[in-house]
Parts: structure tokens; sequence; C-alpha cells
């Protein structure tokens, strides 16, 4: 079953009754003026994120990417495999064979 999306019409309806249940409920809107900041001495409330412990020590690993690298691109492989001579034509001046030359 597909639910309906929900307009902004609707949306701005629902805000406005929780508005209406918050004041109903002896709740009080504050006031708060033009250009006025939610930070705290100019700072963000950064005690929810998770910094509080200090930075820890990396463990290098050097010698194992050096090992995963060697893996991928063995040295050996460039050496094993040899160009071969290829067959090339010579062509005359009007686009005729003339021989056969075994190029490397």
């Amino acid at each position: 079953m597909i639910k309906p999306k929900s307009t902004k019409k609707d949306t701005r309806k629902e805000i406005d009754s929780l508005v209406e249940e918050f004041i109903k409920a002896k709740g009080q809107i504050q006031q708060v003026e033009m250009g006025e900041s939610g930070l705290v001495d100019g700072k963000y409330n950064t005690s929810h994120i998770g910094f509080t412990e200090p930075k820890k020590e990396r463990t290098p690993l050097n010698h194992i990417v050096a090992a995963l690298d060697e893996r991928k691109h063995p040295k050996n492989k460039s050496s094993s495999i040899k160009k071969r001579p290829k067959k090339k034509i010579i062509y005359d001046d009007f686009g005729e064979p003339i021989r056969w030359v075994w190029e490397e």
C-alpha cells in the first residue's frame, strides 16, 4: 500500500496544530530579537559531538601497504613477456606491395 505524500499545506497545518496544543498546555513561546544567535559565546555547543577524548596515535601500516602493492604489480611479469617481431608490407609509390619486412 502506497502512502500519499504530504503537501506543504498539510505540513503547515500539522505544525500549526502542534503549536496550538503546546500553547493550550500552558506552554510559553519565548520571543527572540532579530539577529540574535543560538551560539554560546559565539561558539557552537560541541559537547554532544564526541570530541571529548584526546587524539589517539595511529598504528603505522606502511609495510603492509607495500606488501599489498607488491602483490598487485609483480616485478618479474614485464621481463617474461618479449615482443614478437611483426611482419610489415612495403608498398611502392603506386600502392602496390613490393616485399615483406620483419620489424621488432
